[in-house]
């Protein structure tokens, strides 16, 4: 039997949770004839997703070989497979391809995928995949395989993610989808949605770019899938109309879809990652290859990128990290003395209030009311919010009646009286200490002694907001990112007084909001825009030393950081940079450099230092310079990354022996999920630890 070569790669990995697959005979409406039905599960609950490994691949793989032999028989009229609910499947099992240490094992894994996926289209019969949920990677890639494909519109988590993971489409996909959707299509599907934060397709989204043939509601998807291939087996005429629409390109189309891939490459990841030029080198060249021979490529691909650091970096970043610790933070209270929370109290009402508000009415749709100290901005805020559920109602994010009830949940009011049946109230208002110590105090007055007060703030101490209050135990920091909607990272702060309870509760919201919450101690500005003001402090002051902007901006670049310093500082505002800069300085003292000439930009109204000329490169202007008091010391790229790897070396050493996290792996969730640090380093500590800045500063590395 041809898999049996296969056999000694899936002895290495005795204890994978295999996918089985299950098959079953349907006869198909209308004298359809006989559907060998292939449906794939790994026997645990819907929240566990199916994955392939080795046996997994084989078992697949020995099963389409004894349909193919039906089908020779003439017992076939076609083969279908689809998933457990909610699943095709999730891809591959990643614990299982980290764990394949040899070169040749890594090409046995590609090759295998390779075998069993083009079974499913040289079955001699029409094969058919009935999209349930999520098809990730080579999940994805067995729906390619077949001929046909319906999917439901309960379906998510749909993508080919390869290129954030570390690797390539090595089954098929980067052959086969192009061909399907088009070059620029697939080039959305492979590489821009994979480096925009591993972004997905719904059933929906999936239909419209052509990657499924029909779109089918879930309540009966199976029964209308069947009757779908009932029909096509008859005619299928019209599915061919449909791929004509969207596989149609020419070579040029090709062409501009690689240029635009490598554009965005290197706009997002500076090349300081394999995976995804190895992306597009494959879809390049696969303009002019046989399935066999970009098969061979891939193979090839494969088995060097797994065999990366950056691969395995990628592996711990994702895996254990993301979808392992930040689903078990370290230090949460037992879940069961989380309180319930049926109505939210937000104080002020401006851009981060309006964007808290959505969020809770949307995943918690619970009621929500916004203060703040006129009408005028009351209005403004709840119109905001109202005007948010319109966009996501236009691009059929929600439904009707989704968007009416949630604009129905929120109001405003002008009095904290609001909050008196609140459990959970949290301030969004101007970063002054007093000003919050104020709210608060206005907020205990009227609250119920059960009520948590929450505050967004992101770099002043909670305690000292606490340190007034009746309650100071109901007190927690509650730290979201910008833009909130976006960003996964929630830091739970924990003052010396706040109540198990407290943040027991706050937990169980953050899983609510879906949220990847890390608990951190009370300390200046936390972990992210700790890390960040450090970086930040040696960025301007090797700057205000004389090196000039664009080494200075650009040094960082083989960390592969989603922006430079320099554009990012202008995104938050340069004059929020500055104020957590001041609050760093004055509890940590000069290693965190507050820059004399930021400030003379900021009295002088000027928004960042770099300006887009009308030929769209970009200039410090003259008059910027002018502005500045500068030194004659300049420092090259190569001096100012050590520099800035040792400083942070040196931070995070300090925060881990403070207590601010629990662990190393804390500090890198944050980073990773907070301040867009690479997958392809693997998180901050060990990249400090690889290049040697652990060892330099503090005398030992972090893992």
């Amino acid at each position: 039997m041809s898999f049996d070569r296969y056999e000694t790669l899936a002895a290495l990995v005795p204890d994978e949770v295999i996918t089985h697959s299950y098959v079953q005979d349907i006869d198909l409406p209308h004298g359809g004839g006989t559907l060998a039905l292939i449906t794939l599960d790994n026997g645990l609950d819907h929240t566990k997703p199916t994955t392939l490994g080795p046996n997994t691949l084989i078992e697949l793989g020995r099963v389409l070989e004894g349909l193919k032999a039906r089908a020779t028989n003439g017992e076939l009229a076609a083969v279908g497979i689809t998933g457990k609910p909610y699943f095709l499947v999730a891809g591959a099992d990643l614990s299982t391809v980290k764990s394949l240490k040899a070169a040749e094992y890594g090409s046995l894994m590609a090759e295998l995928g390779h075998e069993a996926y083009n079974l499913l289209g040289s079955l001699g019969v029409p094969s058919f995949a009935f999209i349930n949920g999520v098809a990730l990677g080579g999940g994805l890639e067995v729906a390619l395989a077949a001929d046909y494909r319906t999917i439901s519109t309960g379906a998510n988590g749909i993508g080919l993610p390869e290129a954030f993971i570390g690797l390539v489409p090595g089954w098929g996909g980067v052959y086969r989808l192009p061909r399907l959707i088009g070059p620029a299509a697939a080039m959305k599907v492979m590489i821009e949605n994979p480096l925009s934060n591993n972004r997905m397709l719904d059933g929906r989204a999936a239909f419209g770019l052509g990657i499924a043939d029909v779109l089918l509601e879930p309540a009966d998807f199976l029964e209308q899938s069947l009757a779908w291939a009932a029909g096509v087996l008859k005619d299928p005429s019209a599915v061919d109309a449909r791929r004509a629409e969207h596989g149609t390109y020419t070579d040029t189309d090709w062409d501009a879809a690689v240029a635009a891939g490598r554009a965005f490459v290197a706009a997002k990841t500076s090349n300081a990652a394999p995976a995804p030029g190895k992306v597009l080198d494959l879809f390049e060249a696969g303009k002019n290859l046989t399935r066999e021979e970009s098969a061979a490529a891939e193979c090839e691909a494969l088995t060097y990128l797994m065999q990366t650091p950056e691969f395995h970096a990628t592996v711990y970043a994702f895996l254990d990290l993301v979808q392992k610790r930040a689903k078990r933070p370290a230090g949460a209270p037992d879940r069961k003395l989380a309180r319930k929370v049926t109505k939210v109290g937000v104080v002020g009402a401006g851009l981060m209030a309006g964007q808290l508000a959505l969020l809770f009415a949307r995943q918690l749709k619970v009621p929500v009311v916004l203060t703040d100290i006129d009408q005028q901005r009351v209005d403004k805020g709840v119109a905001y919010v109202h005007a948010e559920v319109d966009k996501l109602l236009s691009k059929k994010r929600l439904s009707p009646d989704a968007a009416n009830r949630t604009k129905a949940l929120v109001s405003g009011s002008v009095s904290k009286q609001a909050f008196a049946d609140a459990d959970f109230v949290i301030e969004a208002v101007f970063e002054e200490l007093g000003v919050k110590k104020a709210v608060f105090a206005e907020v205990e007055a009227v609250v119920s002694s059960e009520c948590i007060l929450a505050t967004n703030t992101s770099s002043l101490s909670v305690t000292e907001m606490a340190a007034d209050l009746a309650h100071p135990e109901r007190v927690v920091g509650f730290h979201f990112f910008n833009p909130v909607a976006a960003m996964p990272l929630l830091e739970i702060v924990k003052a010396p007084h706040t109540d198990d309870a407290v943040l027991a509760t706050a937990f169980a919201l953050a899983k609510e909001l879906k949220k990847s919450a890390v608990l951190v101690q009370d300390a200046t500005a936390f972990v992210v825009n700790r890390i960040l003001g450090r970086m930040f402090g040696e960025i301007t002051a090797v700057f205000d030393e004389g090196t000039d902007a664009a080494t200075a901006d650009n040094a960082l670049r083989p960390m592969g950081l989603p922006m430079t310093p320099f554009r990012l500082l202008a995104l938050v505002g340069l004059p929020v940079g500055q104020h957590v800069q001041e609050s760093l300085h004055t509890s940590f003292g000069d290693r965190f450099h507050v820059s004399a000439n930021q400030q003379k930009l900021i009295d002088a109204g000027i928004k960042g230092l770099w300006v887009k000329g009308e030929d769209g490169t970009e200039t410090v202007p003259e008059s910027t310079l002018a502005l500045m008091s500068r030194g004659d010391t300049p420092s090259d790229s190569a001096a100012v990354l050590r520099r800035t790897q040792d400083a942070l070396a040196d931070e995070i050493g300090r925060m881990l022996d403070e207590g601010v996290v629990a662990a190393p792996e804390d500090i890198d969730l944050c980073v990773i999920l907070g301040a867009g640090w690479p997958f392809h380093l693997g998180g901050i500590t060990p990249y400090l630890d690889r290049v040697g800045a652990a060892e330099r500063v503090n005398g030992k590395t972090f893992h």
